[in-house]
């Protein structure tokens, strides 16, 4: 179902802190993804296939602030076609901040700026 929320990133300075304050404080898997300066993040119980295995949780991630990236937590919203979407963000007023690049296999990301400033983040499945 493409424009629900799927995923979720926060910055960091400092990895060992950020891991250790959300395992600690929400019981969160936190775990580091060498060579990358980004954790996976697991909110809840999963399937074998990674994903929540029961209604209500969603994963994310954290990355390490740097300039150009994102200073706050991002939401990331599902959508068929990164490229359709951010046209038709573009043309309600919103703007491009990191176009449609590939993760791994599993996908395609990107970042957009709405009408108030805030950074959203796009998820496209590959061969979706």
């Amino acid at each position: 179902m493409s424009g629900r929320i799927v995923h979720f990133e926060v910055p960091f300075d400092d990895g060992d802190r950020v891991r250790s304050f959300y395992r600690e404080a929400f019981g969160w898997k936190a775990d580091e993804i060498p060579g990358m300066d980004y954790t996976s993040v697991v909110t809840g119980p999963v399937a074998e296939s990674g994903m929540p295995s029961e209604p209500g949780y969603i994963n994310g991630g954290m990355f390490k602030r740097s300039a150009g990236s994102p200073t706050s937590p991002v939401i990331t919203i599902d959508v068929p076609s990164i490229d359709d979407a951010l046209a038709k963000i573009e043309s309600l007023g919103g703007k491009t901040v990191e176009p449609r690049t590939a993760v791994g296999e599993m996908g395609f990301a990107a970042y957009f700026s709405d009408t108030e400033g805030n950074t959203i983040g796009l998820w496209e499945t590959a061969g979706g």
